[in-house]
């Protein structure tokens, strides 16, 4: 079906008219009629995903729908057009298979694709055959790879080793945000970021710091997590103490020795 053509030039008005026109309408403060808008749901996508243009304000006295790619209304553009009164639709030479329109004028993208970010203007033909035009833009973001971590070293000695930690991903428009044991990693005076968060320096590494590292690259559209990397930290001996052993296996050993003299006391 070729779309009703548009209403007819009135000629000018002059702009003295006009102006009565205006006051007249904010005297009587007539009730304006919600106008159409589109959505996209979700806002931003990842590739391969749905992704809805959900038509608002959308009214009973409607003929019919027509979606085109782009900013304008051109024939060759033309995605699908839904007839309301018949319950039809109509693709153009825009359709690529994948789009689907409801009642209510909202398109639907099926296994969405990169090629299909950039506008969307859709048409609303009334019985009168009096249209309404409105706009709305598409975004669809690429799927973001899997980042790893490398590591100068995953075993350090508190208070004396630095750790380095690099988040690799062959992605340049990403985002990088670190995790330690789960949580977002909280920077201090040791803990630092690289400018763009590609790099993790922990200087000098304390017992604290050991646990998972893991980094999370994103994109608007969605996100992708590193395996964790786990640090072990390691520490100088106490005077009196083997070397290595932490408070913890100290206090094992004197349990133990303790333990033992009380049993040998019981049994003389």
């Amino acid at each position: 079906m070729e779309p009703p053509s548009a209403p007819g030039h009135r000629g000018h008005v002059p702009w003295h008219r006009l102006l009565l026109a205006v006051s007249l309408l904010s005297f009587w403060n007539l009730p304006a009629t919600a106008q159409i808008t589109i959505e996209s749901v979700p806002f931003k996508t990842a590739e391969g995903r749905d992704v809805l243009l959900l038509a608002h304000n959308a009214t009973e006295d409607t003929l019919g729908y027509s979606w085109y790619r782009g900013e304008r209304v051109e024939n060759n553009q033309l995605i699908i057009l839904y007839r309301v009164d018949i319950q039809a639709n109509t693709t153009g030479p825009a359709y690529s298979g994948r789009e689907i329109i409801y009642p209510n004028g909202s398109l639907l993208f099926q296994n969405a694709t990169q090629n299909d970010t950039g506008y969307y203007t859709l048409m609303v033909t009334k019985n009168d055959l009096q249209r309404e035009i409105v706009t709305g833009l598409l975004r669809v973001y690429h799927p973001v790879a899997k980042p790893i971590i490398e590591a100068n070293s995953t075993t350090v000695t508190e208070q004396k080793d630095t750790v380095v930690l690099t988040c690799i991903i062959n992605d340049t428009e990403v985002s990088i945000r670190w995790l330690f044991n789960g949580q977002s990693l909280l920077l201090t005076e040791r803990i630092k970021l690289s400018q763009e968060n590609g790099t993790l320096t922990i200087e000098p590494v304390r017992r604290e710091d050991a646990g998972n590292y893991q980094c999370e690259a994103s994109n608007p559209g969605n996100s992708s997590l590193s395996d964790p990397l786990r640090l072990d930290v390691k520490f100088d001996s106490i005077p009196g103490s083997t070397s290595g052993v932490s408070d913890g296996g100290i206090a094992g050993i004197v349990i133990g020795v303790l333990a033992g003299v009380a049993l040998i006391a019981g049994l003389v």
